[in-house]
């Protein structure tokens, strides 16, 4: 049976060997289904195989607080109950860890200090929209103190193992977050990242690692790392689930005072043939021989993606992210936890410590000066990566032993953030998935994108981890599930945007997405404008006078729908068009006076059909 440093219900109420509240029966009982013999449904079923996974790798370093197997189990039923009302549930049936510096009602937050440890009245918004959304927690994992490090091993709850190779470091900070998922007892786990806390041990571990751009997800009721860099992130096993949980957890809460919104010109999704950026050798030079051979093969990958690779010098990227402990955003630190680490309770990790004072004394000046520093950093870099789409890095430089970390903890930890340091730092978002083996374990890279690029960069992850094109990627979903992504609206082309034809760039150009075919209602008529190039016209007529037109729907933003329509040559036009399903999107139209210039082509369907008669020296011939 796993061990737990402590027990509570989410809402703080105390437990009885008999459940909650005593009638519901043992924990024994309620793992087996619901006491009058009724089936359990998702969310109960899934809870009770976490328990049993749990009990199962019997791995107690992993976690700080457990919650009571009947207390969540009788949590799981209540999400059932709802999905069976009828709510819309994303995350209905699946289990959530949450790092222990993150608030979770009832339940201690220690941020892997014991004398730090309080209990919040509330969850952190985070939390709180997961479970909104059908999540149940099973517990507050691990962590490196105070969310400082990236090894998983300073913490007096024990150091963290590994999944698999149990004499090798887990990563940190967020450590048993991630391992709770590798180890299969949870689906989704909330971690923390300023340094790259959510990426190091997603990489060691085989698992994905979300960071999202800074200030989308809000950090009310997050103990502080560095106020202006902390991010709150998530762990699965697959791309879809993260873009999922991270979608449920964005957007301002009214509380947080770093939050930020998507700018109206964020993409909506990436390019079909993206330009992907890899480092230089001389970028290159931290990353560990075995780990740079699995990094070679990752260039082939690539293309066979199609993606465009081309070599960024990250240098300057490198030279910043030495600011982040060697600097004074290191004043960061002691400002969120300084006094507490001063007055010297119990419990405290010594490397921890020394790093947090260090900020202590740190002049105002200099602290100025260091961010000034970082902002023209970050227009250096921008301007490095304007000639790509997305960077791919490796996301940590090598796998330590347990043993290795204890001999040397810092200068190893300091190594492993090489990569991960500057993203927060430069304002930059980022994705880690793996991307096969090296040195006898799990080996990752980390997709890097502009500030609110983000669904660009999951559209690359998700590409790289399937080898090829996924369809409805998920950084801006079209199929009506959670999207992270910008806000969209639907766009119906039917001619020389379409796909494969000459305009469609246009649209990838902006960050459009495709989303599928679509027909319009019999009420258009379909014309070949005499334009350069060849366009088609679709024009509005009576029910029943025209037929449906084949054409497509892309989600754009609104700022590039305004694009589009600031640059739209006569004689098109934008305006509502109805869909045969009765439904109407935004699409592309002519004037009826442009369309008497034109060949009714309403016969052939699709501009695509045209194009094939036209082609094959056949008379087109219009139907009366």
């Amino acid at each position: 049976m796993t061990t737990t440093h402590d027990h509570a219900t989410t809402d703080g109420r105390a437990l009885t060997p008999d459940g909650p509240d005593g009638p519901e029966g043992s924990a024994a009982d309620l793992a087996a289904g619901h006491p009058d013999g009724r089936a359990d449904g998702p969310a109960a079923t899934r809870v009770a195989a976490a328990y049993a996974r749990l009990r199962e790798v019997d791995r107690p370093e992993v976690w700080i607080t457990v919650v009571d197997e009947a207390a969540a189990l009788a949590a799981a039923r209540e999400v059932d109950r709802r999905a069976a009302a009828g709510e819309d549930l994303p995350l209905h049936g699946t289990a959530l860890a949450v790092k222990d510096n993150i608030d979770v009602r009832g339940l201690p937050t220690t941020a892997a200090c014991p004398s730090f440890a309080s209990v919040p009245g509330a969850s952190a918004t985070a939390v709180q929209r997961l479970v909104d959304a059908g999540c149940v927690v099973i517990g507050k994992t691990n962590l490196d103190q105070f969310a400082t490090g990236l090894v998983g091993t300073r913490s007096p709850y024990g150091a963290v193992r590994h999944a698999s190779l149990p004499d090798r470091v887990s990563g940190g900070s967020s450590s048993g977050s991630a391992v709770a998922v590798a180890l299969g007892i949870v689906d989704v786990a909330l971690g923390t990242d300023t340094a790259g806390s959510g990426r190091v041990p997603a990489a060691l571990h085989g698992i994905v690692g979300i960071k999202s751009t800074i200030g989308l997800v809000p950090v009310t009721g997050v103990v502080p790392a560095c106020r202006s860099y902390d991010v709150v992130t998530t762990f699965t096993r697959d791309v879809r689930l993260g873009v999922t949980a991270t979608a449920v957890m964005a957007g301002p809460d009214g509380t947080d005072p770093t939050a930020r919104t998507w700018p109206v010109d964020a993409r909506a999704a990436l390019r079909e043939r993206p330009v992907v950026g890899l480092p230089t050798s001389e970028g290159l030079a931290a990353l560990q021989p075995a780990w740079r051979g699995a990094f070679e093969s990752v260039r082939g990958r690539l293309a066979a993606i199609g993606a465009e690779v081309v070599e960024v010098d990250i240098r300057p990227m490198l030279d910043a992210a030495r600011l982040l402990y060697d600097g004074a955003i290191v004043a960061e630190r002691f400002a969120a936890v300084g006094a507490h680490i001063e007055a010297g309770g119990p419990g405290l990790d010594q490397t921890v410590a020394a790093i947090i004072l260090g900020g202590k004394d740190i002049p105002a000046a200099r602290y100025v000066q260091d961010r000034e520093t970082l902002e023209r950093a970050r227009v250096a870099t921008l301007a490095a990566m304007a000639g790509v789409d997305l960077l791919v890095l490796p996301t940590t430089t090598e796998h330590p032993t347990l043993a290795a970390v204890a001999a040397e903890p810092v200068e190893i930890n300091r190594r492993m953030g090489t990569f991960t340091n500057f993203v927060n730092l430069l304002d930059l978002a980022a994705v880690a998935v793996p991307a096969g083996e090296a040195d006898g374990g799990p080996f990752g890279i980390s997709v890097i994108s502009r500030a609110f690029d983000d669904a660009s960069a999951l559209d690359l992850a998700e590409r790289f981890v399937a080898g090829g094109e996924v369809g409805l990627a998920p950084g801006g979903r079209g199929d009506g599930g959670p999207r992270f992504g910008p806000p969209v609206r639907r766009l119906a082309v039917f001619g020389a945007h379409l796909r494969g034809q000459p305009l469609n760039g246009q649209l990838q150009d902006l960050g459009a997405r495709y989303v599928g075919p679509t027909r319009t209602s019999d009420a258009y008529r379909l014309v070949a404008l005499p334009t350069t190039p060849p366009k088609p016209g679709l024009v509005r007529v009576a029910p029943g006078e025209g037929a449906p037109v084949e054409g497509e729907v892309w989600e754009v933003t609104d700022g590039a729908l305004g694009r589009f329509l600031a640059d739209l040559p006569a004689p098109m036009t934008l305006g509502q068009v109805e869909l045969e399903d009765g439904g109407s999107v935004v699409g592309f139209g002519c004037s009826h006076r442009a369309a008497e210039q034109g060949v009714d082509i309403t016969h052939l369907r699709s501009w695509r059909a045209y194009l094939e008669v036209s082609a094959s020296g056949k008379e087109v011939l219009a139907l009366d």
